[in-house]
């Protein structure tokens, strides 16, 4: 198996056979890092980096991205995406992140060889660990012609972090994050409401100190997870949570046994789908 040196490697020379590029940039350490490298390689005039602005994201991870953006020293644009306005979007079918990252990559198309100034490609934060997942979004990708260059060369997150450490990244141990949407239980309707109550939440369970958390939505049940070290201060402040999150919107407070885990949701799909 190749090394991360070697990884890296590979991902100057993909880029630099890309020349310019278009980075759909999140502010998280995936994306980051790819246009860190991007940066580096191609000179920050060879890359724009655009942050979608949306009701699934908070707010604060825009604020985040536009100051690692200035702080790299790149083009930075927003493009403000309603996802909640996407046919098909809030029915929340297990193809949801599918029509949310076709819509994305139709705003970004208008980037890519308009004059002698457009770029030649637009790359996202696709990761070899995402390939074990159920990702719809890259059958949008495909369909685009969207790359996924940290992919391509087989990186991993550890390896993702260990090297945006070594390349003096802010953010290499942020959290893992997702969208608001992938807190609710599919085929439950996706709202506004319910997107800001479960930011409430877990805005609220992070300002106790639990750095990666979910609060899993289902109807007026929320399944809090974080991570085994963190269950025992949970279970401590039990009756204080379950009285925060009632005054949210739950009804019934819970938390899972088996920690918090990407994209948990997903277990119902391996089941054999959403009833």
């Amino acid at each position: 198996m190749p090394g991360l040196q070697q990884k890296y490697e590979e991902l100057k020379s993909h880029l630099t056979e890309m020349q310019r590029v278009v980075v759909a940039f999140s502010g998280g350490v995936d994306s980051t890092l790819l246009l860190k490298v991007a940066i580096d390689t191609l000179g920050p005039a060879n890359v724009l980096a655009i942050t979608a602005d949306s009701e699934t994201y908070p707010s604060r991870e825009l604020e985040e991205s536009k100051q690692i953006a200035e702080a790299l020293g790149v083009p930075h644009k927003v493009v403000y995406t309603s996802e909640l306005a996407i046919p098909g979007y809030v029915e929340n079918t297990e193809n949801r992140c599918y029509f949310c990252k076709k819509n994305l990559f139709e705003e970004l198309l208008p980037f890519i060889n308009v004059s002698d100034e457009g770029y030649n490609y637009i790359l996202f934060g696709l990761i070899a660990d995402d390939m074990n997942e159920h990702r719809p979004g890259v059958k949008a990708a495909q369909e685009y012609g969207v790359r996924g260059p940290l992919q391509e060369v087989g990186m991993f997150k550890h390896e993702i972090r260990e090297l945006a450490q070594q390349l003096g990244l802010s953010n290499w141990d942020k959290p893992s994050f997702a969208c608001l949407s992938s807190r609710i239980a599919y085929g439950e309707t996706i709202t506004l409401q319910k997107l800001t109550k479960v930011d409430q939440a877990e805005e609220y369970l992070r300002s106790l100190g639990i750095r990666q958390v979910r609060v899993r939505t289902h109807n007026n049940i929320a399944r809090v997870e974080v991570e085994q070290s963190d269950m025992v201060r949970v279970v401590e402040m039990g009756s204080e949570i379950t009285e925060r999150l009632r005054t949210i919107g739950y009804e019934f407070v819970t938390m899972d046994l088996a920690g918090y885990k990407s994209g948990s949701m997903n277990r119902v799909l391996q089941q054999g789908g959403v009833s």
